[in-house]
């Protein structure tokens, strides 16, 4: 048993995922040197063609698990048409996996104007500014919007641009995966029918 274990205990034996995910994400806060909340994303296209890309959990509770973006980029556009999304977290340093998916459900307009004032003033110029995944015709182009969009807010309260919100991910599957010696990992896999259900739990072959 490592170190991290004693201190963990077996995560074998939780009844039930959230907390055990707090716990991780809690280790991986310590351990990670950039970004422990940095999340593989996986959605699909209307052709049923999977897009992955990462992205920064910004708050999970018993709810689920949710990120912030532009509606109208591909991730957002992609969402919306199916209301449905996977997660992987990975955290190398641990030798930890979660992997997560379920339907997604929109944040509260006052969930999202919260986190929105929280952003860097910068950070929320840029959201103005960027027509996220869509041709960009020169970098001078993107600065030219950003001046644009600090000019016209140079005073005040920047407010949250109508196509920008964030999404929250209900999973009806987590499932946590620790690495161990010849490839003999331990999975342990969570499960409910629906998001409001209560969770069955599996031991996982790794």
């Amino acid at each position: 048993m490592t170190a991290n274990e004693l201190i963990t205990g077996d995560f074998t034996e939780a009844n039930e995922p959230f907390s055990l995910f707090g716990t991780w994400l809690k280790d991986a806060e310590e351990s990670e040197l950039n970004d422990p909340n940095a999340v593989a994303l996986a959605t699909v296209d209307p052709d049923g063609l999977p897009n992955v890309r990462m992205v920064l959990l910004k708050g999970f509770d018993e709810r689920g698990f949710v990120f912030y973006t532009n509606f109208e980029s591909q991730k957002g556009r992609e969402i919306l048409a199916t209301r449905k999304a996977a997660m992987c977290f990975h955290w190398k340093s641990l030798r930890r996996q979660v992997r997560l998916r379920g339907p997604v459900e929109i944040v509260s307009d006052e969930e999202a104007d919260e986190y929105f004032r929280s952003r860097p003033r910068g950070s929320r110029i840029g959201a103005w500014a960027s027509k996220q995944s869509r041709p960009l015709e020169s970098r001078f182009a993107l600065e030219k919007a950003v001046a644009e969009y600090t000019a016209r807010h140079a005073i005040g309260e920047i407010p949250r641009p109508h196509y920008w919100s964030g999404f929250r991910i209900r999973p009806i599957s987590i499932e946590f995966w620790h690495d161990r010696p010849f490839r003999l990992h331990d999975r342990v896999e969570f499960r409910r029918q629906v998001p409001e259900g209560g969770w069955s739990k599996a031991r996982m072959y790794p």
